[in-house]
């Protein structure tokens, strides 16, 4: 199963934009499989069918699509404020950012279009639900990069579509809306899931996942009173008060790691992580105000903690450098010992903790400012304790030898210090920007770009940004449609930002 999935990725490589010229789903997804010797003793999964050589069993894809989606993302760490770097000036982190990629169009959204004609062909419901989930994620990350982009004619090569219109984000996020609902009444126990490194094939788990992403998409579009035919806060209670959502860490849209080629951690033997990657005052320093003992799963002790034989629970023994100073001025607390890298089980450790997409804590993040917001009815202080729980249950869960970070820890005590305490009565700013600061708190490498868009929507919390330089909203789009979908990439231009492709362009949603 590895090799032949490893073969999958090879045949995509370099073949970002050919969905543009009309590449179809067939040949993006299986013209390599099929052409490449090396693989072929691997392609044990591929249907044996002379008239359908392109067939192939939807459980290999559905691995395939569900490794690729669930990688971390190490970019907005810097974005973020969490992370910087010292051996160079990192775009993220200096807030310069220019275009980004449309790769997922197909290492992505064309294996998982694959993977649903492949379900019909075998009737097989499920797979189809799963594939409207990612399609629903990758379409829903790609609008909030870009903003506009293609969506009702993407990936419709075999159909002689091959320089698909823009649509615009409202029709984006309404119809991936409709698609997750499709999903969750698709979703069932009869048809077997195959492949899933996800869930293992619990349907149930699956449509948790898919209600709670349908809440993300929602609280995401705050901003906004409708999309489509959607009231956003009244669709957001229906589904809140009559769908299945997670209940525990257990229903996680995670991916968890082995020690095996291809199955291990992202981050993994990165280099970087392991010369010049460090921890940001402003994220550390959170952490230190409220005595929280996650930060000992994050960073590293100072060199000169180390040296003074401090204990790893000391908080004086951590400390970041200022993400708006320049590398080398961050580089010489290298110098005076006093910079706490990234925890260094980060690049050592082949398995490390699960990287997720949506977690129940996060989850109980949205439903709390939902709450907060009067969108549902209920408490919003339990939702943010149950948030701050299930953080804490997770890092005691997954990270190896926890008693060395959380002995003696009481979490109920902690909710209960001033800094973290969440009281009903308090004005709303402050009741969100609780709840934002604890939310970002439990994203280090997780949720991908989450944290930022959660800071662009409400701004929260409070990055610290060198004067004069503003928060991009958005990347450019990629060359490649500049090259061979310019009328429509023109026209889209016109209609979101009056033509001009530049990061500081404010999209629909933050409107």
């Amino acid at each position: 199963m590895k090799n032949n999935i490893n073969c999958i990725a090879k045949s995509q490589k370099g073949k970002t934009t050919q969905w543009l010229r009309g590449f179809s789903i067939k040949s993006a997804a299986f013209a390599g499989l099929m052409m490449l010797a090396s693989c072929e003793s691997d392609l044990d999964k591929i249907n044996e069918n002379p008239n359908d050589q392109a067939s192939v069993d939807p459980k290999v894809l559905l691995t395939y699509v569900s490794k690729n989606a669930f990688q971390v993302n190490g970019e907005n760490m810097y974005a973020s404020r969490m992370m910087i770097g010292t051996d160079g000036e990192n775009v993220y982190q200096y807030m310069k950012w220019n275009d980004a990629s449309f790769e997922v169009y197909t290492t992505g959204l064309l294996n998982t279009g694959k993977m649903m004609q492949e379900a019909e062909k075998i009737n097989n419901k499920n797979y189809a639900a799963i594939g409207k989930f990612y399609r629903a994620y990758y379409f829903f990350n790609l609008s909030l990069k870009f903003g506009s982009i293609p969506y009702t004619e993407a990936v419709k090569g075999e159909s002689g579509i091959t320089q698909p219109k823009y649509d615009s984000q409202e029709t984006v996020m309404a119809g991936i809306l409709s698609e997750l609902k499709e999903a969750n009444d698709l979703i069932n126990t009869n048809d077997k899931i195959e492949g899933d490194i996800v869930y293992n094939g619990d349907a149930s788990k699956w449509k948790k996942l898919i209600n709670s992403f349908r809440l993300k998409i929602l609280i995401t579009m705050s901003k906004k009173a409708t999309l489509g035919s959607y009231n956003v806060a009244t669709e957001f209670a229906s589904i809140a008060g009559n769908q299945a959502l997670m209940t525990s860490i257990s229903d996680n849209g995670e991916l968890k790691f082995a020690d095996a080629a291809d199955s291990r951690y992202t981050m993994f033997n990165n280099s970087g992580y392991g010369s010049s990657l460090y921890m940001a005052d402003y994220f550390i320093n959170l952490f230190k105000a409220r005595q929280d003992p996650r930060l000992f799963t994050f960073a590293a002790q100072t060199t000169a903690a180390k040296e003074a034989g401090k204990p790893l629970t000391d908080f004086t023994g951590y400390n970041g450098g200022d993400p708006n100073s320049s590398y080398s001025d961050n580089a010489a607390l290298i110098t005076a010992k006093n910079i706490s890298k990234v925890n260094d089980r980060f690049y050592k450790d082949a398995t490390n903790e699960p990287s997720s997409v949506l977690s129940y804590s996060e989850l109980e993040f949205i439903l709390a400012e939902a709450a907060s917001r009067g969108w549902i009815s209920g408490s919003a202080k339990s939702h943010y304790d149950n948030a701050i729980k299930s953080s804490f249950s997770f890092y005691q869960t997954y990270v190896k030898n926890p008693g060395q970070y959380f002995s003696g820890f009481n979490v109920n005590l902690y909710l209960a210090s001033p800094s973290v305490i969440y009281n009903d009565s308090d004005l709303p700013e402050t009741r969100l920007e609780k709840i934002m600061t604890q939310k970002y708190m439990t994203m280090f490498h997780q949720s991908q770009w989450t944290s930022y868009y959660d800071y662009l929507r409400t701004g929260f919390p409070k990055y610290p940004l060198k004067e004069g330089v503003a928060a991009p909203f958005r990347f450019r789009y990629p060359q490649a449609e500049y090259n061979y979908n310019s009328t429509n990439l023109k026209a889209a231009l016109a209609t979101q930002y009056g033509g001009n492709d530049n990061i500081n362009s404010k999209p629909w949603w933050l409107q």
